[in-house]
């Protein structure tokens, strides 16, 4: 049993009453193709809300407010990994969306256009929850 553990945070950015969501581009190794919303690891010694703020500007480009209380978590694998995935409500500020690699492709979605993309209930629960 390895020991390694993944903490990842995850971005809900909502605008005008949709939420951003980002399709994984087919060149990432996990999960290529997906429809998810803005996420990433968490840094060795970072704060999770520096981290939620620091995937949204490499990730989009956007400036944003972040809600400090989580919103919720989940445990999940990737690539057979452990990890925990803690969501954070945020509202766009500012900024025109600029992509980077890892993904290739945007839009901005209702709760029920949401859920029909993604693959993850946790995640779709979690943008109906603050989309309502």
């Amino acid at each position: 049993m390895s020991d390694l553990f993944v903490a990842a945070v995850c971005a809900l950015v909502r605008k005008e009453g949709k939420i951003l969501s980002m399709r994984r581009a087919l060149t990432k190794d996990a999960s290529p193709g997906i429809w998810e919303a803005v996420s990433g690891r968490i840094q060795h010694g970072e704060e999770p809300l520096d981290a939620v703020r620091r995937e949204v500007l490499e990730e989009t480009g956007l400036a944003v407010k972040v809600d400090p209380r989580p919103l919720s978590a989940h445990h999940a694998h990737r690539a057979g990994i452990p990890m925990v995935i803690v969501y954070y409500a945020a509202e766009w500020v500012s900024g025109e969306i600029a992509m980077s690699e890892e993904h290739d492709a945007w839009e901005w979605l209702d709760a029920r256009e949401f859920a029909a993309r993604t693959p993850i209930k946790q995640l779709s629960e979690a943008v109906r929850q603050i989309l309502s």
